[in-house]
C-alpha cells in the first residue's frame, strides 16, 4: 500500500538520471523516455526523488526494448520502500543490537525524528533486515575473512525447545569467534535427523579449509553417536553448563524443599495488609475527617504495607541458578527482613524505657 504523505509536507528534490547513457548494442545514445517519481523519509529530512528513465530510441535495435532506471536509486533505498538505507540500518540495530519494542521505535522515529511509520510497516523492516543479516553471515567469502587468522574451529551443538511438544531449535556455534554457524528447527530429535545438521557443519567446516579441533555438547545420545561418526578421531566434551547443571540436581531439589517449608511458614501476609487498611479508615471516622477515610495510609501504615510487599517479592522470586539456589536466597532475604524488624522493635523498646 502507498505511503498517504501529509500535504504540508516539504521535501529535498533529487534528480537521478542513468549513468551509462549510451546503448550497448549501436552505440547510440541512450534518450529520456519517461520519469519515475518517488518520495521517502531519510534522516536528512524527506526526500523527492526524480528518476530519468532511458532507452535507445532505434526501434530496429536490441536495445530499443531495454528501459534502463538510475542505478543510483538502490544507494538511497530499495524500490518501493518508503524509508532511506540510513533509517532502515537505524530500525534494525535498535531492534536486534539494543533489543528495542515495536512501539519503542515508532516513538521514538516519530518524537525524535519526526517520521510517522506505523508498528506494521516497521515489522515488515525487521523481518527484511534479519533476512538480509541471515544471508550476510552465510556468505562464505565474508566467512573466509573472519576466519583468515584461525587455524582450527571448536564447534558446539545444542537444542533450545520453548515449551514441551514445541519444535527444537538446534544451533551450531563456533567457539573461537563467537558466531553462530546456523540454526534449524526440527520436529524429530532422532539420529537421522541431528546427524544431517553435523553433516552440514562438517561441509562448511571444510569450504572454510579450517580443521575441527573439538565438539562440545550435552551426553545427548544423538549428539554422541553422530559426532564419532562425522568426525572421527575429534575431541568431544561434554558442556560445563549441562555438568553444573546435573551435578546440582540434587542439591536444587533440597533447595526446592526448603521454599515450600518456608513458604508454609510465611503466611498471613493478605490478613495483615487487610488488619491495617480497615485500622486506617476506623481512624479517620473516629475523628470525624471524611477526607482522611480516603486519604492514603499513615506512615506507619506505608511501612508495614511495603514489608509486605517486600516479603511477597521475595517469596516469588524463582531465580538464582545452581551457583545461587533461590531457596538459599530466599533465605537470606527473609532473614535481612527479620533482623529489620527486630532493630525496629528494639528501638520502640528503648524509647519506651528512655521515656518511663
Amino acid at each position: 500500500m502507498a505511503y498517504h504523505w501529509p500535504s504540508e509536507r516539504v521535501f529535498t528534490r533529487i534528480d537521478l538520471d542513468v549513468e551509462d547513457q549510451f546503448c550497448l548494442h549501436c552505440a547510440g545514445r541512450r534518450h529520456v523516455c519517461c520519469h519515475r517519481e518517488r518520495r521517502l523519509f531519510t534522516f536528512q529530512g524527506p526526500w523527492h526523488l526524480c528518476l530519468k528513465l532511458r532507452r535507445c530510441p532505434d526501434r530496429d535495435c536490441l536495445g530499443h526494448s531495454e528501459i534502463l532506471s538510475p542505478t543510483a536509486e538502490l544507494a538511497i533505498s530499495m524500490p518501493w520502500w518508503s524509508i532511506g538505507w540510513d533509517i532502515f540500518a537505524w530500525i534494525g540495530q535498535r531492534r536486534l543490537s539494543r533489543h528495542w519494542s515495536v512501539p519503542q521505535i515508532v516513538a521514538e522515529l516519530h518524537d525524535g525524528h519526526q517520521i510517522d511509520l506505523s508498528a506494521d510497516a516497521v515489522e515488515k523492516h525487521i523481518r527484511r533486515y534479519q533476512t538480509m543479516l541471515a544471508a550476510r553471515h552465510q556468505d562464505l567469502d565474508l566467512w573466509r575473512a573472519d576466519y583468515k587468522d584461525v587455524e582450527t574451529v571448536a564447534l558446539t551443538i545444542d537444542g533450545l525447545q520453548p515449551e514441551k511438544g514445541h519444535e527444537t531449535l538446534y544451533v551450531v556455534r563456533e567457539l573461537r569467534k563467537k558466531r553462530v554457524w546456523f540454526a534449524e528447527a526440527l520436529i524429530s530429535s532422532a539420529e537421522p535427523e541431528v546427524r544431517r545438521l553435523l553433516v552440514r557443519a562438517r561441509q562448511l567446516a571444510e569450504q572454510l579449509g579450517k580443521p575441527v579441533e573439538s565438539w562440545m555438547s550435552d551426553q545427548q545420545e544423538a549428539f554422541v553417536t553422530g559426532i564419532a561418526a562425522e568426525f572421527p578421531g575429534v575431541q568431544h566434551g561434554y558442556c560445563q553448563n549441562h555438568f553444573l547443571r546435573d551435578l546440582a540436581k540434587p542439591v536444587l531439589e533440597q533447595d526446592s524443599h526448603a521454599k515450600v517449608r518456608m513458604r508454609s511458614k510465611v503466611r498471613g501476609l493478605r490478613a495483615i495488609e487487610r488488619e491495617v487498611l480497615p485500622a486506617q479508615s476506623a481512624i479517620g471516622k473516629a475523628s470525624g475527617n471524611a477526607a482522611s477515610v480516603c486519604s492514603e495510609p499513615s506512615s506507619s501504615a506505608k511501612v508495614v504495607l511495603e514489608y509486605c510487599a517486600a516479603v511477597r517479592g521475595i517469596l516469588n522470586d524463582d531465580q538464582g541458578g545452581p551457583l545461587h539456589p533461590p531457596g538459599l536466597r530466599m533465605a537470606e532475604a527473609l532473614t535481612e527482613v527479620r533482623d529489620s524488624l527486630q532493630r525496629i522493635v528494639g528501638a520502640k523498646k528503648g524509647g519506651l524505657q528512655s521515656a518511663s
